[in-house]
Order: C-alpha cells, then sequence, then structure tokens
C-alpha cells in the first residue's frame, strides 16, 4: 500500500482553494481537514473535499504535515506553531513578512529535522526552462512584476507580495543571497507599499527589480544577461527568447511541471516528507527573501 502523508490546509481563501484541490486529488496525501478563522469559509471548503473544518489545534494534532495558504502576515506565526507542533510545513511564499520569524521558522525546521518548503513556484517554470542546469552566472538580471490594483495581498508590500518571486528567482540562478540590497518602496492606494524598486548585488553582478499592483496593465518578466547571451522570459505569454547556446526548452509552457506548478510543488514536498528528497526552495531561501524584502521596505 502506498504511503500516505497526512496532511492539512491552513486557509480557506481562494488560493487555498487551489491548495485544496491538489491534496485532495494526491494520491500519496491523506487529506485530513482544513482550517481558516472565518468557520463558514473553512466549512464550505471543507464540504467540498468532504473533510473537516477543525481548530487550528485539531488540524495539527491530526496531521504530520500542514499547508499554509493564509494571508502573509499570518504566515510566520502559523508556521513557527505548525513546527512547535511537530508538523512538516509547506508554507506560501513569503515564508514570513519579519526576519525573526523566518529566522525562528528556519532554526526550528533544523533542529527538529521537519521539512519546510516555501511555495515560490516560479522555481518551477524555471526548472522547465532548464536554467537550473546552467553552470554560468549571470551578470546581470533585469525583472518587472506588475499587477492592476487588488485589495488582496494588500496586508503585506508589494515587495513581499510579488518581488519577492523575483528575490528568489536570483536566488535560484545566482546560487546565493545577495551581497548588499538598495531599494525602497512606497504605498500608494493601499497602507503598505504598492511600488517597489531594487537593486540587490551578487559581488560585480546586478539585479534591478521592480514591481508594482497598481498599474492598469500587468506584465512579469526578466531578462538574465550571461557571459554567452541573453535570455528573456515573459511569464504572462509563457514565452523564451535567448541567444546563448544553452539547451533550453523554448516551449516550456507545455511542461506539466510548469503547466501545474502547484500541483508540480506539492509532489515534490510529499517527496520531501516521505523521502527525503530535496525540496523546491527551502526555508534558508525563504528567509533570504525576506531579508531583502525587508531591507527593500525600509529603504536601506
Amino acid at each position: 500500500m502506498t504511503q500516505q502523508l497526512k496532511t492539512g490546509l491552513i486557509g480557506a481563501g481562494v488560493f487555498a482553494g487551489y491548495h485544496a484541490n491538489k491534496l485532495a486529488a494526491h494520491p500519496r496525501i491523506a487529506f485530513m481537514g482544513v482550517h481558516d478563522p472565518d468557520t463558514g469559509r473553512a466549512q464550505s471548503l471543507a464540504e467540498k473535499h468532504n473533510v473537516q473544518a477543525l481548530t487550528l489545534k485539531a488540524l495539527l494534532a491530526a496531521c504530520d504535515a500542514v499547508i499554509i495558504a493564509s494571508p502573509a502576515s499570518y504566515h510566520g506565526n502559523l508556521g513557527r506553531l505548525a513546527l512547535e507542533a511537530g508538523c512538516h510545513c509547506l508554507i506560501e511564499k513569503p515564508i514570513a513578512t519579519d526576519v525573526e520569524n523566518a529566522s525562528e521558522i528556519t532554526r526550528l525546521s533544523m533542529e527538529r529535522n521537519l521539512v519546510v518548503q516555501v511555495g515560490h513556484q516560479e522555481r518551477m517554470v524555471l526548472r522547465a526552462i532548464g536554467l537550473d542546469r546552467v553552470s554560468e552566472s549571470p551578470l546581470a538580471i533585469t525583472a518587472v512584476r506588475s499587477n492592476p490594483y487588488s485589495a488582496r495581498g494588500t496586508d503585506t508590500s508589494v515587495t513581499m507580495d510579488l518581488m519577492t518571486h523575483d528575490i528568489d528567482l536570483c536566488t535560484a540562478v545566482f546560487g546565493q543571497g545577495p551581497d548588499r540590497v538598495e531599494g525602497n518602496s512606497k504605498p500608494i492606494k493601499s497602507e503598505t507599499p504598492d511600488e517597489s524598486h531594487a537593486t540587490l548585488h551578487y559581488g560585480t553582478a546586478t539585479a534591478q527589480l521592480i514591481a508594482s499592483r497598481v498599474v492598469e496593465k500587468g506584465e512579469r518578466h526578466m531578462t538574465i544577461i550571461y557571459p554567452s547571451g541573453e535570455v528573456r522570459i515573459d511569464f504572462n505569454a509563457k514565452s523564451l527568447v535567448h541567444t546563448t547556446p544553452f539547451d533550453l526548452n523554448v516551449d516550456f509552457a507545455n511542461d506539466p511541471q510548469a503547466r501545474d506548478s502547484l500541483g508540480a510543488a506539492t509532489d515534490i514536498f510529499v517527496g520531501a516528507v516521505l523521502e527525503g528528497t530535496p525540496v523546491l526552495v527551502s526555508a534558508k531561501a525563504g528567509l533570504i527573501a525576506v531579508e531583502a524584502a525587508v531591507k527593500i521596505d525600509g529603504g536601506v
């Protein structure tokens, strides 16, 4: 019989609903239940998947692993509570919205030998393209990630909500966090920053990042300049153009791991818990993204 991972879901909003679909469909997951402070919403999602709506304490007691898909400002505290209860965690990005909680989650994960994977799903696109197999280090990166305004996600800054994807992609392609971070952000329509600009330094290389959630038409693209050529990825159009000699998959949109990045990431998390295989994005990488975002929002 296939070993199953007893897994619960914390959160019952839109994105948590997507996670619930993946949990219910996964052959190696026993979906144990849903928790959300909005009990009506939790009950509705639980009934859809024929599981129970539980208190947080009951859910953590019933599970070996949890997926945390609540609003970002709750990730840090919930991650700590889940790890203290002995649960492996897949925490949607960001891992936390402050360095203290992100550091504590990283420490607890190592100290208690519990798996933590952070939900930076764009890493699946990177894999589908083949950029994770490139041996060269970039000379420079530029990236823009913007959306029209929506109140969803404004419990935290656009740096934590959107730019965090590109900060993590930089960690992936450079193989490390930045040596130095410069940047600034400002609120426009929200109480938290809606527009953000940053320069990340990696030795002599730099990454110039822009994020906004107050544009009329969204765009999400990244250009990576290597010594042997350039790579331009349009995440919205799912297109790739490059002048490098690398064996890159220009048809990455049809790769299963890019087409269903959430499902692929869930599968990697399950394998990491049950078989000890590597996670997609580690707690340490999640911490790097939070540290950079906090510096950008602080104008450091």
